[in-house]
This record gives structure tokens, sequence and C-alpha cells, in this order.
């Protein structure tokens, strides 16, 4: 449809997405999102937040055709221009270096016994914090946090850390300060005008200090892995990054290079963390609700 002027798209859009709100989730709410434009343009068209077009998909079948008859094609994903000056796109190089994360984490036990025994682990470490509580009211956000990114950190570091360790809980609250400060309202406005609003102070300032912050911790962790490495006995994910690096020193165009395994170890955190506690808070609070199913 044609967009109603710069913030005139932003409109119809919250318009529309806190009507939906105000109203209980019914079979046709979640068929027939956007009825007005749907109705006029059909299953796919376009919105302009801000000056970003966004193509928008309703209903199973468009998805479907979408993100299962042509997942390759529609495997990348969309710029986050708050952390877009650090992280660099989704092209070829994103699907290379992927390919070789999954490859990499399903040889270090992803998906296999060996990493189910590390949850196993965790999840009795968990539970021994948890009886501390002796039945007192206990948010579990923060053990769900660490449960989660030991076992990352396993996979990717070669280690644990203690639930007190200091330098554990600065890299957690970092990882966790900056979901939330992207999630903010202003991140949100970022996102429409960025090309503007980064000339300003706001929270994409921070964000960017607290990713540079992290990178220094992960920066760190990749030279002791670099001084200890025994090319016969890769420990972990960095130690095959760095391998992969040393067998393709020669060629001038790898993605394996020591930028891209910063961006790999960051993403991995990323994409891992916060994503497992999410869905592991929500599974026990359905639990609670509903304790027949458990």
């Amino acid at each position: 449809p044609q967009t109603e002027g710069v913030v005139g798209g932003v409109c119809v859009t919250i318009y529309q997405s806190v009507s939906r709100c105000f109203h209980s989730v019914t079979t046709s709410a979640l068929t027939n999102p956007n009825p007005g434009i749907r109705e006029k343009y059909g299953d796919v068209f376009t919105v302009h937040l801000g000056p970003r077009p966004v193509v928008m998909l309703c209903g199973t079948e468009a998805i479907r055709e979408a993100l299962v008859d042509q997942a390759e094609a529609f495997s990348g994903r969309g710029t986050v221009a708050v952390v877009e000056p650090i992280v660099q796109g989704y092209g070829e190089q994103w699907k290379i270096l992927q390919r070789f994360s999954l490859t990499t984490m399903r040889d270090f036990g992803m998906g296999k016994r060996d990493v189910e025994e590390r949850i196993q682990e965790e999840a009795q470490c968990l539970v021994e914090d948890l009886r501390k509580s002796q039945g007192a009211p206990l948010d579990p956000t923060f053990l769900f946090q660490c449960i989660t990114a030991n076992i990352i950190c396993s996979i990717v570091f070669g280690e644990r850390f203690d639930y007190k360790d200091r330098q554990f809980l600065c890299l957690l609250d970092l990882f966790y300060q900056t979901f939330s400060l992207i999630s903010s309202f202003s991140s949100q406005v970022f996102e429409l005008f960025s090309g503007f609003l980064k000339y300003f102070p706001g929270a994409h300032k921070q964000i960017f200090k607290n990713v540079q912050e992290i990178l220094n911790y992960i920066g760190h962790n990749v030279e002791k892995h670099r001084t200890t490495l025994d090319p016969s006995n890769p420990r972990d994910f960095i130690d095959t990054h760095l391998l992969r690096m040393e067998k393709e020193k020669s060629n001038q165009h790898t993605e394996f290079h020591h930028q891209n395994l910063m961006m790999s170890v960051l993403s991995l955190f990323f994409a891992g963390t916060e994503s497992s506690s999410t869905t592991l808070r929500y599974g026990f609070l359905l639990m609670l609700k509903y304790p027949h199913v458990a």
C-alpha cells in the first residue's frame, strides 16, 4: 500500500498492534492479522516503518511458502541498526560461518549425549540453588541465565563458571543489560531513524559500549587459546576456529579470520543464552500453572 508519510505508516502499524492487544486471542485474530490491509492487498504486502520498507506475511500458507518451501532464500536476516556498526550483515559470509558453527557445535556434542550430560550437571547445580530458597518466593530468571550461559561457555570456551564468579556475573550483566536496551522504546525509534539519530546521545551509545566490553572479554579468551593451542586436540569452538584460520591463512578471501571468530562467538552467546533462558522461564511458569502436565 502507499505509505502515508514518514510517520503515517508507523502510526497505522502501532494502532493495529495496540488494537489487537486489547482483544482476546481468537482463531480469527491469529489467521487474519491486519484485516483491512490484508483484504485489500493480499497475504504479502509492504508496510513502511519510517523510511524502512518491511514485508509482511499473513496466514500460514504464505509463511510456510517463505520459511519452509523457500527456506534457503529466506535464511538471511534484516539489519538491526543499534548493533550494525559491530555486526555486519547476513550475506554469503554469514551462511559460511553459520554452517561451520553448526558443524563444530555438533562435533562438540550439541544434540548428542555429551552435551546432554553437561546439561544434567548444570541442572543439578540449578536444583541445589533452588533448594537454598527453602520454599520461599524466588525469581529464577538469574539462575536460568546462568545455566544456559554456562552450557554455551563449556562449548565455546571449554570451561564453566561458578554462579558467583565475578567475571561471569559481569559478562551476564552486560548481555542482559544490552538485550534490555535493544528492546527499549528509544532503540525502536532509533531503528526507524538511525541515519539521523546516530549522531546524538542515546541507548545505542551504551549498547555499543557494552558490546565492545563483551568483545574485549572474548578477545582475551581467544589469545589464551592461541597460546595453549594443541592442533591434535582441539578443546572447544575457539580452538577449532583457530585451526581453520591456520589452514586457510594463505587464502586472501577466506572468511576464517580473527574478526569473524570474534563475531561468531558473540553471535553464539546472543543467539543461545537469552532465547534458551527465556524458554526455560516460560516452561517453568507453565508447569507451575498446570502441575498435572508436569
